[in-house]
């Protein structure tokens, strides 16, 4: 049985970098699961953040207010017009692209 459900939800976009292995990982996951990529790597990212203890009395300190944001995260076009990067995200993030498309090109 899968750790993970996948439940549609309200979404961003974000780029991140991973490492190969990883990367080959979430794409095997995701099949397994007849999911997306994208879907894998926020269900695994919500999955550890609730089960850090440490991570969410972290949380409930004005320090985790002020963390420095570091995802390259933009909006969905809208109307034909050009992407446009976020100011305040939100809590969920997405992958920008597919784990495949995220490899180094020979």
């Amino acid at each position: 049985m899968p750790l993970l459900e996948i439940v549609q939800t309200r979404q961003i976009t974000a780029s991140i970098r991973l490492d190969e292995s990883t990367a080959e990982q979430i794409d095997q996951y995701a099949s397994f699961l007849h999911a997306s990529a994208d879907e894998v790597v926020d269900k695994a990212l919500a999955y550890v953040f609730a089960k850090d203890r440490e991570f969410q009395e972290f949380l409930r300190t004005p320090e985790s207010a002020r963390a420095t944001q570091s995802l390259r995260i933009r909006r969905a076009p809208q109307n034909g017009a050009a992407a446009e990067p976020v100011a305040n995200p939100a809590k969920t993030v997405r992958a920008a692209e597919t784990v495949s498309e995220l490899r180094p090109r020979s």
